[in-house]
């Protein structure tokens, strides 16, 4: 009695069981049998309505016909005797299968039938050879080829694999369906730093010569992992199936890497590659993995580890240590809980397989290793059982014989003696068929083993579903003491107050959106133009020491040009006939208007604005981001650069009247001098404070000598007489002495004049009127300044600041939530130390809740299956449940 896959009785006689396939394959053989005859015939009728004056044509051609008509009967006439083979073959097993043992055996005029149509078809077949030259005989034989391809591309449906153990198979429905669920509680695992915290996964050793890396490509159905004659899987690969049948295409993914629905596994190939070789040639190995993640509607829920085979011996461009290095990273791996698979060669003897060595160290017992023998078809069948037996290196989970590559490895390509290298997903349906078809050939000599590609996923779906059973419960148990210490240090430290990236990013951001509105109140019309006058003042200062101030004391130079002196300015009478004072008062205000105030102001503001961003930054916890700092920076900078130059221009425009008449007002008039006599006293103390400090610089006598000297040798010089100046030196004068005594008579007269303008200013009562302003032309410029600051604040004010206040915080929405990515935002919170700390508690405890929620859910399942047993495959399924328990 042979039973199916659900259980169901099929029939008690082997042979009808086989009699649906052999049909289909006998109907699949007349149907090409049928089309190739009738593409003959429809041959032969097209060349019989050719024209006579194609004759010579036809004759020319002849021994190319003599040919053709040669290969068509061969050809013909062997398909059609292999038909007719087993025709007989097939019409003596149905005449002993249906006629009873009554009737003695098959009936012996079968094989007459055939041979007769044998013979008709291959006349028809050799007549439409030899007149076949049209290009229907190219398009026929095109076809049949596109049809031979089409099948070598068709996978074998599983549904006809019988080599699939069934009655063994201890793992229902239910649990596989779990599988899933158990690598994310896996995967959430791993990302926590703890040794107890640990769900096992599928480990892959081996040689580097024993197919390791087509054993993982034949479960996954895809080539992908990187190839080359040298070492070149120098890193773990962490390997996560997922089965999606929803998927419309296998996708891969490296979520490290932020990569995505990969479906060119050329490229999957080639970063794997590129990974590998990073490690540097002095290593050769590296401890951190790769993870990378494959879902497909064809793969099984598994996860694999892919581990650098061993070698044995180091190569002279390999360090000495890497023999070493390769068994300390795969002993790592090989540790409890995980499955071992140990991949060996059925052509080397398994007392030499590296695999099962390093295995022995790990496993002692065999208890966590499954035994994969690849290469089966290199070997007698009898042979390879011996090894699939598990008699002389016994393992608990046994052995499976696998077939990684078909021997024939290419296909027809465009050309006549062409041919191209089957790769990608084709040579996987050839690997599939060719396993397939080899051990269904061979059935009788592999009987009590275990075989097939197939049925290794399913002995690693159930290996790894019981293991992840096993240890769930202990996993369980370790997740609640490690949540319970995790949430009673997120209380001391924390008082349990959440925080996330996203959390800790937005307070920041708030926190300087009220800090900007703060600065709205604070930094306004007032405080803008206190700022501007402040820059025009020293701009009015700037003039006037360089027009009415300024005598530079410089030794060997004459002043070629003779200006009135200024105490001239105050003793005038009639000012009004004084050309001179007139031109240079008017030359002097014009300077002030036409500095280009447009650019000065916004370029003031802008920078002012920038400042106090800056420290509201320093007033928040962004201080210690140096990357929101610039971003914060730079927000800033692009709203005011946007208002930039159309502000200036305003503010040009709007102060142009006053570059060709100003009119004052006797209380401005009465301002500006209050103001300009302040001027005065400021820059008096400044002056007299650097003077005090060259003084002290120098020492108050050798200053006092040398400007003596100096101030000898200038009147000297002003009354022409020849003096040398390098006789300084004999008088022990160095230049830098000389050049701080220049500097010293420079500041005493610049004090004496300041002094006079200063009483002249505050007690003259010339300057109390506006009509005066060429004699009080420190009042006038002040004025001046005023009255631009003034005109200029309104369009600043406008155009500048409250464009600025309302865009800015909008910018910083953009800067922060639209344009940064999730990585970005998580790297910016773990800048500072004490987030950082805060926000890895929070996660861990987030993963810990997580993964107990998960396993909680799995048990739930165990508990409701072992409350419900009732039949005998529900007691089956509960002492899997037990055994996980």
């Amino acid at each position: 009695m042979i039973r199916g896959r659900g259980g169901s009785t099929i029939s008690s006689n082997p042979l009808l069981s086989r009699v649906p396939r052999y049909h289909h394959q006998l109907t699949r053989s007349n149907e090409l049998l049928f089309r190739r005859n009738i593409g003959f015939v429809k041959t032969a009728i097209k060349i019989t309505k050719l024209p006579a004056y194609l004759g010579g044509a036809l004759a020319a051609g002849g021994s190319y016909v003599a040919y053709k008509v040669e290969q068509a009967s061969s050809y013909t006439q062997e398909k059609l005797s292999s038909v007719s083979d087993f025709l007989d073959k097939t019409g003596d097993f149905f005449s002993g299968v249906f006629s009873g043992s009554s009737q003695g055996g098959p009936d012996p005029s079968a094989n007459g039938g055939g041979g007769n149509n044998g013979d008709t078809a291959t006349a028809v077949g050799a007549t439409a050879a030899a007149v076949g030259l049209s290009k229907d005989e190219e398009d026929q034989s095109q076809e049949e080829e596109d049809n031979e391809e089409e099948e070598d591309e068709t996978l074998i449906p599983e549904e006809d694999d019988e080599e699939i153990d069934v009655e063994n198979d201890e793992t229902n429905d239910e649990m596989l369906n779990l599988t899933r669920q158990m690598i994310e509680i896996r995967n959430l695992l791993s990302s926590i730093d703890h040794d107890g915290l640990r769900l096992p996964s599928i480990v892959v050793i081996g040689s580097q010569s024993s197919g390791k890396s087509s054993v993982l490509e034949s479960i996954v159905g895809h080539e992908f992992l990187p190839k080359g004659s040298n070492m070149v899987t120098r890193r773990p690969i962490e390997l996560t199936l997922i089965n999606s049948p929803e998927s419309a295409a296998d996708v891969a993914e490296f979520p490290a890497l932020k990569m995505f629905n990969l479906t060119d596994f050329e490229q999957v190939q080639k970063i794997l590659f590129d990974l590998n070789m990073a490690v540097p040639e002095t290593e050769c190995i590296s401890n951190d993995p790769i993870q990378i993640t494959i879902k497909s509607p064809r793969v099984p829920d598994l996860s694999l580890v892919d581990l650098p085979g061993y070698i044995q011996v180091e190569a002279a461009d390999q360090p000495l240590e890497l023999k070493q290095k390769i068994r300390r990273l795969c002993d790592r791996y090989l540790e409890a809980p995980n499955i071992i698979l140990a991949i060996s060669a059925a052509d080397v003897d398994l007392a030499n397989s590296s695999a099962l060595r390093a295995s022995r160290l790990a496993d002692p017992r065999g208890e966590r290793t499954i035994g994969v023998v690849t290469k089966i078809d290199l070997v007698d069948p009898i042979q390879a059982t011996k090894i699939l037996t598990n008699r002389k290196y016994p393992l608990k989970m046994g052995y499976v014989g696998v077939i990684t590559k078909a021997p024939k490895t290419v296909k027809p390509g465009s050309g006549l003696f062409s041919r191209k290298a089957i790769t990608g997903y084709q040579a996987y349906v050839a690997q599939q068929n060719f396993e397939h078809t080899y051990f269904k050939e061979n059935r009788e000599e592999f009987v009590g083993t275990t075989t097939g590609t197939r049925n290794l996923r399913r002995k690693l779906m159930k290996v790894l579903e019981k293991s992840m059973a096993a240890s769930l419960r202990p996993t369980h148990f370790t997740i609640q003491q490690e949540l319970e210490e995790t949430s009673y240090q997120f209380k001391v430290q924390f008082n349990d107050r959440p925080l996330t990236p996203e959390m800790y990013l937005a307070n920041n951001i708030d926190m300087l959106k009220l800090a900007t509105k703060e600065l709205s109140h604070n930094f306004s019309r007032r405080e803008l133009r206190s700022l501007l006058k402040n820059e025009l003042d020293q701009k009015v200062l700037d003039l006037l020491a360089e027009r009415y101030w300024n005598k530079p004391f410089q030794l060997g130079k004459s002043n070629t040009i003779i200006e009135p002196d200024l105490k001239e300015l105050s003793q005038i009478s009639n000012i009004e006939d004084d050309i001179y004072w007139h031109k240079k008062l008017d030359l002097t205000t014009s300077s002030l208007t036409k500095l280009g105030v447009g650019r000065l102001s916004t370029n003031l503001v802008t920078n002012a604005l920038i400042t106090e961003v800056e420290n509201l930054v320093n007033n928040t916890q962004l201080r210690n981001h140096p990357m929101a700092k610039n971003a914060v920076k730079d927000a800033a900078k692009s709203v005011l650069g946007g208002k930039f130059f159309s502000t200036a221009d305003q503010v040009e425009n709007c102060i142009k009247p006053y570059k060709y008449e100003i009119e004052l007002e006797d209380r401005e008039w009465q301002t500006s001098k209050d103001n300009a006599v302040s001027l005065l006293k400021e820059e008096i103390r400044q002056c007299d404070e650097v003077y005090n400090s060259l003084k002290k610089q120098v020492g108050g006598r050798k200053l006092s000598q040398v400007t003596t000297y100096l101030e000898k040798l200038k009147q000297q010089q002003n009354q022409e007489q020849n003096v040398d100046f390098n006789s300084q030196e004999t008088l022990g004068f160095s230049p830098t002495l000389i050049k701080c005594g220049e500097e010293a008579i420079f500041l005493k007269d610049r004090l004496s004049l300041l002094k006079m303008r200063y009483q002249f200013i505050k007690n003259s009562k010339k300057c109390k009127k506006k009509e005066n302003k060429y004699q009080c032309p420190e009042i006038f410029l002040d004025a001046v300044a005023s009255k631009v600051t003034s005109t200029s604040i309104l369009f600043l004010n406008v155009e500048l600041l409250s464009d600025f206040y309302y865009n800015f915080p909008r910018e910083l929405d953009l800067k922060f939530f639209n344009n940064l990515s999730k990585e970005e935002i998580e790297n910016f919170a773990k800048e500072d130390p004490k987030i950082k700390k805060h926000i890895e508690l929070q996660e861990r405890k987030d993963l810990l809740e997580n993964a107990l929620s998960k396993i909680e859910s799995v048990l739930a399942i165990q508990r409701t299956k072992l409350g419900g047993v009732g039949d005998s495959k529900d007691k089956k399924s509960a002492s899997i449940f037990n055994w996980g328990s």
